[in-house]
């Protein structure tokens, strides 16, 4: 069993993130997510928000730019109402 995971896993290594491919590389497969906004909420999404460190706040605005700079994120406006969506194109 071990060996035919690793045997799926190396021949399928391009679908898999990279530091050159940060995204992975799958072409032509649509992935739905969806995320729980309904009561109950997830034990995560209950937690109380909190403040973080300026030096964790700079690291992630960092990796947010970076997905922006990907297109895989974008700003909305206040009422801009959007289905969440996560898609990639090779170009």
């Amino acid at each position: 069993m071990k060996e035919k995971l690793i045997e799926l896993l190396f021949k399928y290594k391009d679908a898999f993130a990279t530091e050159k491919e940060l995204l992975g590389a799958i072409i032509g497969h649509e992935v739905d997510i969806i995320l729980n906004v309904e009561n109950p909420y997830a034990p995560l999404l209950r937690r109380t928000a909190y403040p973080s460190s300026p030096r964790a706040r700079e690291s992630l605005e960092v990796h947010i730019k970076e997905l922006m700079d990907l297109g895989v994120l974008r700003k909305l406006g206040n009422n801009e109402q959007v289905k969440v969506t996560c898609h990639y194109y090779l170009e």
